[in-house]
């Protein structure tokens, strides 16, 4: 059983990353790992059938709802955005940008947050090497302040069900009560690193453009995806729990911290699918999670936004790991010094 679960983990981290075809269709090949895992390790139940089934409805209603007003605020949207930004002054709206999409995304959902993220930039029209920049920086806020809500993203999704029983019992505002600290202040810091690079850019006709402009059959087939998705790591998290029992509520928080840089290279929820469980302690929570999400931003697999950001803008691997690295990095140090010091 434990040699078939690590298969499977060395498969979800690997192939991802090696193979464009798993890459593009993440969500089946996640489902079909999910089923193959809790198969192995007869974990079979109704509850389970049950509890992949309607887990995953309330992050995929507000992805479809959101999505539908997105379409149709679009393009007002980007009528005014010329007036807004002549007010703010470019430095300010960057600094607004990065942190008032990191603390949406927890409410309108990441995926959204990234949309609007992807229209923003279309318009701002400055150099290509600044605007990958705040591209990054932005996707690192939203991953965070997705974070925050079980609505935000799958990981969120994904630890508050594996955390909603005893001794937990945790709730809609669990993650901002146990992490709100912390990510609110990355965001901003973010956003002060984004003011930053404003003052070496430039206005340019050459910088970063959108390749497809959403539509009502894209937005309901990504719905599908993110209902796939989410199933597909609540089975994960099943299956994978003989080794949360067994290896990982053992593991010292400060060595699980870093071993959750993995999730640089795979989506950040697939680990909390497979890490987080009732049986670890708080301080080991804060850390595992801590540790998932701001590492999920150092490269383009390790998150949704990252993902539909780079795909509609056609950033390169190599383009978001130049900035992704230093300041996923930076941020790791930074917050491991403040968990164990808090």
């Amino acid at each position: 059983m434990i040699l078939g679960l690590t298969i499977i983990l060395v498969l979800v981290l690997i192939l991802p990353f090696l193979l464009k075809k798993v890459e593009e269709e993440l969500e089946i090949f996640l489902f079909i790992m999910g089923l193959v895992s809790v198969s192995i390790t007869y974990q079979w139940s109704w509850h389970l059938v049950k509890e992949s089934l309607l887990e995953p409805v309330k992050i995929t209603v507000a992805v479809f709802l959101a999505g539908l007003l997105f379409k149709l605020i679009q393009n007002p949207l980007h009528k005014n955005l010329n007036i807004v930004v002549k007010k703010l002054g470019l430095k300010l709206f960057v600094f607004l940008l990065i942190v008032v999409l990191g603390m949406l995304s927890s409410i309108i959902t990441a995926i959204i947050s990234a949309l609007i993220l992807v229209e923003m930039i279309n318009f701002l029209k400055l150099d290509k090497k600044t605007e990958i920049k705040i591209v990054v920086l932005t996707c690192f806020s939203i991953g965070l302040g997705a974070a925050l809500t079980p609505i935000g993203e799958p990981l969120s999704t994904i630890a508050i069900a594996k955390l909603k029983d005893k001794p937990y019992n945790a709730d809609f505002f669990f993650l901002t009560k146990t992490l709100g600290v912390y990510i609110t202040s990355a965001i901003i810091i973010l956003g002060i690193i984004g003011t930053k690079i404003i003052k070496k850019s430039k206005k340019s006709e050459h910088g970063l453009k959108e390749n497809k402009l959403e539509n009502f059959k894209d937005i309901f087939i990504r719905t599908l995806k993110v209902y796939l998705f989410v199933m597909a790591l609540i089975l994960l998290g099943t299956g994978f729990k003989p080794i949360i029992d067994m290896y990982l509520s053992k593991v010292p928080f400060h060595i699980l911290y870093w071993i959750n840089i993995i999730s640089a290279v795979l989506d950040n929820a697939t680990l909390t699918a497979a890490e987080i469980g009732p049986s670890l302690s708080l301080t080991q929570i804060k850390f595992a999670l801590l540790g998932l999400i701001i590492s999920g931003g150092i490269l383009i697999p390790g998150n949704i936004p990252n993902i539909i950001s780079a795909n509609k803008l056609k950033i390169k691997s190599k383009e978001w790991a130049k900035i992704g690295i230093p300041v996923g990095l930076s941020l790791m140090i930074v917050y491991f010094i403040l968990l164990i010091l808090i």
